[in-house]
């Protein structure tokens, strides 16, 4: 089967008699690619976000492919008979870990978000916001090739919500397929390449002539001088403008949570790019 994950005229309803949620979606998340999912409050963003996942399954129409897929629901079960730690170190496991590089992968992400002091503190006993950067670790730590994302900044505090958008930097910039739904307009505005809304029982696909929301937020110039090649397709992807400034030389703008991502992807390249200088807000550091 092929991993790449597809809806073909796919549709949900609940009961037999019950009303359609939405019916005729047609969606096909590609790798290393940002979807946004849009719609006001009951119109199915949750179900479809579902389906993709393959937690629930359509009524009607097809979904094909099998990627590696991870979930971050808009409600985590917090109520689990673990810590932290060792909640995701089973999970680890599960996705083929040994425990000792999965007990390391957690504690690395629960260093990530900031919640290393809760990493033996039982589920049942945690903070609604340590909750959720359980809930958002456990989904990363599988390095999944699609990733679904259902209101997961929700409960996050302010350094957690940069480290996950760091994170779904990284997961489309190695190939992944990262669909998300936030209430905040805000949310990596200006980054997704496709942006779809629920309305009228079905998917439409934002076009070019509606209003977008334009992107927000610091931002990094980062200008860079290399060799022939072109600019690491990762670095234009995660670049909100790029410029050729002289023979070799490029100017690129990156919001400042996804900076390190690019800067990692122009220093890893093959060959390497030089960084000749970085400016945020203004001021220039070389």
């Amino acid at each position: 089967m092929p991993r790449e994950l597809r809806l073909e005229a796919v549709g949900r309803r609940y009961g037999v008699r019950g009303p359609w949620v939405f019916r005729d979606v047609h969606l096909n998340p590609a790798p290393a690619t940002l979807t946004r999912i849009e719609g006001p409050n009951g119109t199915g963003k949750s179900t479809l976000l579902r389906l993709l996942a393959r937690i629930d399954a359509p009524t009607e129409g097809r979904v094909t492919g099998a990627p590696r897929t991870a979930y971050v629901p808009e409600r985590f079960p917090a109520a689990l008979p673990f810590t932290a730690l060792g909640y995701l170190t089973h999970l680890g496991a599960v996705h083929g870990l040994s425990r000792t590089a999965a007990e390391r992968a957690a504690g690395d992400w629960l260093d990530r978000f900031g919640a290393t002091a809760h990493a033996h503190t039982p589920m049942s006993r945690l903070s609604k916001g340590s909750s959720q950067k359980v809930a958002v670790a456990q989904a990363l730590l599988a390095e999944p090739e699609l990733l679904v994302l259902d209101e997961a900044w929700t409960g996050l505090d302010t350094d957690a919500r940069a480290e996950l958008e760091r994170a779904v930097a990284e997961r489309t910039a190695v190939g992944s397929a990262v669909v998300f739904v936030d209430h905040d307009p805000r949310r990596l505005a200006g980054r997704a390449d496709a942006e779809y809304t629920v309305r009228d029982g079905t998917l439409h696909r934002r076009t070019a002539a509606e209003p977008t929301t334009a992107p927000n937020g610091p931002h990094m110039t980062i200008e860079v001088h290399g060799p022939t090649a072109p600019l690491p397709p990762e670095a234009l992807r995660l670049a909100t403008a790029t410029e050729e400034t002289a023979d070799r030389t490029h100017r690129l703008t990156v919001p400042a949570s996804h900076s390190d991502v690019l800067l990692r992807a122009l220093l890893t390249a093959r060959p390497p790019w030089h960084v000749v200088s970085v400016r945020q807000d203004g001021s220039r550091h070389r």
